[in-house]
Order: C-alpha cells, then sequence, then structure tokens
C-alpha cells in the first residue's frame, strides 16, 4: 500500500475480521494493490454478499481483478447461521427479523471499512447471488440512497414491489414496518441489474412449504427462480425503475458463472459516475 503503512493481514486479501457494531459478525476484504491513501477519493467500495453455504471468502476472491481493474475495495462480509435461534440459516435474508437488523449489521461493516482506509463509504456497490440476491433486493427498499448500483442474482423467495400484499411478498404495510414511505423516488436514481442462469429451474428448495420463513403466496411469484426473477423485474418497471435484466444460456444455480455480467454491470456504473451520467 502506497502513503499509509498497514499491516500485512490488512492489505491486499485481508484476514477475516470481527464487525465493532456486532462481534457475532466478520467481514474481510480486498485492498488493490495501488491503494494510496493520499488518493483515497479514487476509491470506490463494493459489497459482495453470500447466499445459504457462506462462502464470503471465495466470493471476494472471485472480484480480484476487478479490483484491480476499477480500483474498487472490496468487501465481502459474513452473516453465520444461528443468529435468530439455533441452527436457522436463513433470517439474513430477509434483512430485519424479529429484532435481528442486519442491514444495520452491513452499513456498520461499510463505515468500519471506510473509516480504517480513508475512503468514502457514502455510497457503494452491492451484489448478491441466490440467498445473497434476497438480501440486497430488500437492503435495496431501505437504503437506496446508499448505492451507486445494485445487481440482484437468482432470488429464490422475492419481495416484488406490490403493493396490495404484506411484507415480505409485497410492500403494502413497509410504513407500517419500517416508519418511513417506500422511497421509489431514490430507487428509480440506483442503476439495478438482475442476472441469472437460463436453466436456474430447480424449485426443490424455494418452494419447500416447510421452511421456516415459507408464506402462503410465494407459489404465485413463479414456479421457478427464472420466473420470479422476471416477477420482480416486472414489478420494477411498473414502479418505473429501470433494470439491466440478463439470463444467462446453459448456466444454472451457479453463482460465479454469473459475474462476468456483473463486473460489467459495476464497470459501467463506475464509468458513468465519473462521467456524471448514467
Amino acid at each position: 500500500m502506497k502513503g499509509k503503512k498497514a499491516l500485512f493481514f490488512e492489505s491486499k486479501s485481508t484476514t477475516q475480521f470481527v464487525c465493532q457494531y456486532d462481534p457475532r459478525f466478520s467481514f474481510c476484504a480486498y485492498i488493490p494493490e495501488s491503494f494510496d491513501e493520499s488518493k483515497r477519493d479514487q476509491y470506490a467500495l463494493a459489497v459482495i454478499v453470500h447466499g445459504s453455504m457462506r462462502n464470503a471468502q471465495q466470493y471476494r476472491d472471485a472480484f480480484l481483478d476487478f479490483a484491480e481493474a476499477t480500483n474498487t475495495i472490496i468487501l465481502a462480509p459474513l452473516f453465520p447461521g444461528g443468529i435468530t435461534e439455533p441452527w436457522e440459516s436463513d433470517s439474513y435474508k430477509f434483512v430485519r427479523v424479529k429484532d435481528m437488523e442486519y442491514d444495520q449489521v452491513l452499513l456498520a461493516m461499510v463505515d468500519e471499512v471506510s473509516a480504517h482506509y480513508g475512503i468514502s463509504g457514502e455510497r457503494f456497490l452491492l451484489h448478491g447471488f441466490s440467498g445473497g440476491g434476497q438480501f440486497v433486493h430488500r437492503f435495496f427498499y431501505l437504503h437506496p440512497e446508499r448505492l451507486l448500483g445494485v445487481s440482484i442474482g437468482a432470488p429464490g423467495n422475492i419481495t416484488d414491489l406490490d403493493q396490495t400484499k404484506p411484507w415480505y411478498l409485497g410492500v403494502s404495510d413497509y410504513g407500517e414496518k419500517f416508519g418511513t414511505v417506500l422511497p421509489l423516488e431514490e430507487m428509480r436514481r440506483v442503476p439495478v441489474l438482475m442476472v441469472i442462469g437460463s436453466d436456474d429451474l430447480e424449485t426443490w428448495m424455494i418452494n419447500d412449504k416447510q421452511a421456516p420463513f415459507w408464506i402462503d403466496g410465494l407459489e404465485l411469484t413463479g414456479d421457478n427462480r427464472v420466473d420470479r426473477l422476471r416477477t420482480l423485474r416486472d414489478s420494477f418497471e411498473r414502479e418505473g425503475i429501470s433494470v439491466r435484466y440478463e439470463e444467462l444460456p446453459g448456466v444454472s444455480h451457479e453463482g460465479f458463472k454469473v459475474l462476468p455480467v456483473v463486473k460489467d454491470f459495476f464497470t459501467h456504473v463506475l464509468r458513468s459516475q465519473s462521467t456524471g451520467s448514467r
């Protein structure tokens, strides 16, 4: 690192660090080799959210080329299972469950990394696939003002922008649950990617009516993940939110195979930001 002396484990591919806001959670990061604190305003931040298998470091490592090419710090949070009750593994996907606010944990991680490296974390890129895709689209509903762009990959269960259905099927009771109005104007300003493999058609996991977070009506959003992502896209577009939508031929539920599209999207967002246009 130039311009700032850092310990070995704080540079390039970092070790796993506990979140000071809530030590039940942790994160790792990647810091580009070119990092120079004297030019910290030239560095962006991208947050990559894992799926159910919690392979946060693998996702971090998959973005090293993007980080180097675009001067972007990568933050990969770890939301372990068993937070709201023993052996549960899905609660983080729904962002706020019982008294747990996973969105605030993520924002604390962003603040901690931004402060440590002296970059602006006011707005950042956000991607998640599968369970991570569930988390990121619901986070988008709560904090669009914090996002440079959001990439939603193959969520199994969706919260569409249906103002006749309750959370988390829809958003009719958004104000009651979150104490504010749904920020549609802010959402319309954020570039959105939705990405999925065209062969992502297995249904055994997403149609399990014994799953802890099952709500009757989920089955109406689509038979499989492709159908459900199309439903989500359509609900965005009805509300005036532009979506770049990609179905990748020959790809099933394979999170790493969609990443070239995600990186291209993020690169476009960063270039558009630097020129002052979308």
